[in-house]
């Protein structure tokens, strides 16, 4: 008799177990929940509650199957959602098991008792888990026979967020996602039982109200609904549970995680089905994450957008402003057809043909007689910003082109050249090594505000892993609290000193940085602190840490590695390096001088005084420049001005010619975010005419006799590959720190939801912008009363004031809000020196 050969036994590697799912033997990592391990086998459990970034929260029971340990069956069917496996464990889903199957069913029956049938209505139809779950695993009828259960609807969470309740089926993704993720009261499980529901602050007292009179008065009639007299004025809403100011910037992430139609947006509520939509992969261009988006249209109109699916970047989050700020490509005063200045003195509309020859002409005669300076911006993509780069070289003759729209100075690009250019995520900092680094410290940088996926990521890390979170700031701002952060207090202007002096006063953070995997996050505000950037290189080479510089714009790190700068060319290459300029010269075909150009405040400086004649601006906002009104009497000033822009703007008003371009939806292009990671996109809106910026500048450029072949985004970035990164990195040359006396100085710096050209048309988004204060000292706040005072010789800023835990001396001002112009009223920035006092002017 032969004997069948036994199988043989597979080995479980060290910190696994061996378990059963229907059937079949599986080895999964301990801890590893059991929904997780059936979703690798390609076994789909139903669920609602379950979201792989969120806490288990076994609310919705969805997801019930029976388990078998040790040779005996549980007693009742287990949510899998919760359970993680165990070794021996034997698992049947509904797939092979009848109890799994007919419990599945119940959960779905009662959930659809008192869920409306208004699918049609429905924002969420169509795309909807329940609609799905209850065709795979519901009853084919209901046994309910009774009225349902209605609210008043919808309920305003806040401007950007409605609520159905009735449609909610309690599976607490948003309330776990707003504790958990984003850190902010958002809003809560409000009473028991049956009666249970979510809602804010105000409505928790008119739903506990209402249901203690009726259980006083012993009433049990329909009619007295649970919730019948609660608020439906937005005001009334908006406030949380907590009782503060609805004010996150990630509620947008709940509207989309919600498995039903519970959660809608008030900008999306009834204009679209999903099924009418076309979708499109796309890349957020407001800040330098560069977070995987989908944008859905419909005739030619962008719709919403979503977030992407990218693990490596953005997991699954985006923040409300990459959400819902892009109706600015749709806007009613969009340029749409060149304009040029007619002798009359006003812009009048015209061909491409008459308006590229107008503008050849007037750029030639700039350059022979001055010179022309570029003002490329921080909007741009990679490819233009490259095209920007070359059209400056090559058809103006000048290295006077900066993408800084902003603060900025030697020091940081000098720092740039020789820390920042060329490093990509493969030997760089990644938002991968932020959540496994044991200590990060933040330098001039406000996460939130600035960069609201790297907050996530830091808030990740501190939540999950401990790792240690430090801000080198003023206050104890919201990312200093939701990041479970220490504040190291200084005043504005004294960042390099407290750096400096870390060993001696912090040698537990000092030591800390010197461990393996340690990071420091330098915002670009420490362009404007003299020393800073200085500072940053001689810690991290003290420590080990590796540095991370992260720009609030989405287009600044693709520039800089474009050579949209006046000391540098495509990939890192100093200007004044003769080897490194023939590089260039050789592949563009010209000679290109070998000094280095004016900065941007050099440009507008030497507009201004007459030393340029001319200037390209690509979407520069001249109230974000060091000194607005400057910039503003340079553009008077210049003997001819070209503008690529979007919108009528205060560069449009004072150019010669006005060349449209076209929004991200409409063209092609990648960025290149603060890790140095390519984040390409294509159009998503085609055959709306609109061109590019390097379409635009290439034909512009034939026109004046130079060929830059940037004719296509592809062709712009294929020819910037093919010329790498500098062999040699550029050295960094340190700057000794500035001092700080004892007048009062300023603290500021722009707030996600402000005043900001890409936010314009979106009332919903703006009505959750953080109110405009000044934040001062306790001591201060009290001697100044209600109100205060900032100003400088310019001018004066006169808001509100809240006390915080600031230096004495110090006061802090949003850059760029409704009332709180800083650049523009003051002609200031970060660590000037103001003048304060209270009451108004």
């Amino acid at each position: 008799m032969t004997m069948a050969p036994e199988e043989p036994k597979v080995e479980v590697p060290e910190g696994h177990v061996k378990l059963t799912i229907d059937g079949e033997e599986v080895i999964a990592p301990k801890g590893e929940l059991l929904i997780r391990t059936a979703e690798r086998l390609g076994t789909v459990i139903p669920r609602f509650c379950d979201h792989p970034l969120l806490d288990p929260a076994g609310a919705c029971r969805q997801c019930l199957v029976e388990v078998e340990m040790g040779g005996r069956p549980m007693p009742k069917p287990q949510a899998s959602c919760t359970m993680t496996v165990a070794d021996g464990m034997v698992v049947k889903t509904q797939l092979t098991s009848p109890v799994a199957d007919k419990a599945q069913q119940g959960v779905m029956e009662l959930l659809l008792i008192n869920h409306p049938l208004d699918c049609p209505i429905c924002d969420k139809g169509g795309e909807c888990p329940l609609q799905n779950q209850a065709m795979a695993h519901g009853r084919a009828d209901s046994r309910f026979v009774d009225t349902k259960r209605t609210f008043p609807k919808p309920l305003p969470i806040s401007t950007q967020v409605l609520l159905d309740r009735e449609r909610c089926v309690l599976c607490q993704r948003c309330t776990r996602f707003s504790a958990q993720i984003a850190g902010d009261p958002f809003i809560d499980l409000l009473e028991r039982g049956w009666h249970q529901q979510i809602g804010t602050a105000e409505t928790a007292d008119v739903i506990g109200g209402a249901a203690r009179s009726r259980r006083d008065a012993g009433a049990g009639a329909q009619e007295d609904r649970l919730g019948a007299g609660a608020p439906q004025d937005a005001d009334m809403a908006s406030k949380t549970s907590s009782g503060k100011p609805f004010e996150s910037y990630f509620s947008g992430n709940t509207i989309q995680i919600c498995p039903v139609g519970a959660l809608t947006s008030a900008q999306y509520r009834f204009r679209s089905r999903p099924f009418d939509l076309v979708s499109s992969p796309s890349v957020c261009e407001h800040c330098s994450s560069g977070c995987a988006e989908r944008t859905d249209f419909r005739r030619g109109k962008v719709m919403r957008k979503l977030a992407g699916n990218d693990p490596d970047v953005n997991e699954e989050w985006i923040c409300d402003k990459g959400r819902f700020a892009f109706r600015y490509a749709q806007a009613e005063d969009r340029i749409r057809r060149p304009l040029v200045r007619s002798e009359s003195g006003e812009l009048e509309e015209s061909s491409w043909t008459e308006a590229l020859r107008v503008a050849a002409a007037g750029l030639a005669a700039a350059r022979d007689n001055g010179g022309v300076g570029v003002l490329a911006g921080g909007r741009l993509t990679t490819e233009d910003a490259y095209a920007y780069a070359k059209f400056a070289r090559v058809a103006l003759h000048t290295n006077d082109i900066d993408f800084r729209a902003r603060a900025h100075s030697d020091e940081e690009l000098s720092f740039l050249a020789s820390r920042v250019v060329g490093v990509g995520p493969e030997d760089g900092v990644t938002f991968a090594a932020l959540e496994h680094a044991p200590t990060v410290l933040c330098v001039a940088f406000e996460p939130e505000d600035e960069a609201p996926i790297v907050f996530l990521r830091l808030r990740k890390a501190a939540r999950k892993r401990g790792t240690k979170v430090v801000h080198l700031g003023q206050w104890t701002t919201t990312s200093v609290r939701k990041t479970f952060g220490e504040l190291l207090a200084c005043a504005p202007g004294g960042e390099p000193a407290a750096l400096a002096g870390l060993a001696q006063h912090a040698g537990d953070l000092h030591a800390a940085l010197s461990a393996e995997g340690a990071v420091i996050l330098v915002g670009e505000r420490a362009a404007e602190v003299p020393g800073l950037f200085s500072a940053v290189d001689a810690l991290s080479a003290q420590t080990g840490a590796r540095v991370a510089w992260i720009s609030r714009r989405a287009g600044e790190r693709g520039a800089l590695e474009a050579g949209a700068a006046p000391a540098l060319l495509p990939g890192g290459r100093p200007v004044a390096d003769a080897a490194a300029r023939a590089e260039i010269e050789k592949a563009w075909g010209v000679s290109i001088p070998a000094t280095p150009g004016r900065d941007t405040a050099g440009i507008v400086t030497a507009l201004a005084n007459g030393w340029l004649s001319g200037a390209v601006v690509g979407g520069v906002d001249p109230l974000d420049l060091p000194d607005p009104a400057l910039a503003v009497e340079a553009l008077k000033k210049a003997s001819f001005v070209v503008s690529l822009e979007l919108r009528p703007s205060a560069v449009t008003e004072h150019a010669d010619v006005v060349l449209p371009i076209a929004p991200d939806v409409e063209k092609a292009g990648s960025y290149v975010n603060w890790e140095g990671r390519r984040r390409e996109f294509d159009t998503t809106i085609e055959n709306t005419g609109a061109l590019s910026d390097c379409r635009v500048l290439d034909t512009l450029a034939v026109e004046m006799d130079a060929d830059l072949f940037t004719q296509t985004p592809a062709a712009a970035y294929g020819e910037l590959s093919r010329l790498g990164t500098a062999s040699a990195r550029a050295s960094f040359t340190a700057v000794p720190a500035g001092s700080v006396n004892g007048e009062t100085r300023l603290s500021t710096w722009r707030q996600l939801l402000d005043k900001g050209s890409l936010q314009v048309d979106e009332p919903h988004l703006a009505g959750t912008a953080r109110k405009v204060v000044a934040r001062v000292s306790p001591g201060m706040a009290e001697k100044l009363g209600e109100t205060v005072t900032v100003s400088t010789d310019r001018g004066a800023i006169t808001v509100p004031v809240e006390a915080a835990d600031l230096p004495e001396g110090v006061v802090w001002l949003p850059a760029n809000s409704d009332g709180s112009t800083v650049r523009a009223t003051l002609g200031a920035g970060h660590g000037a020196v103001v003048s304060i006092r209270g009451g108004a002017e």
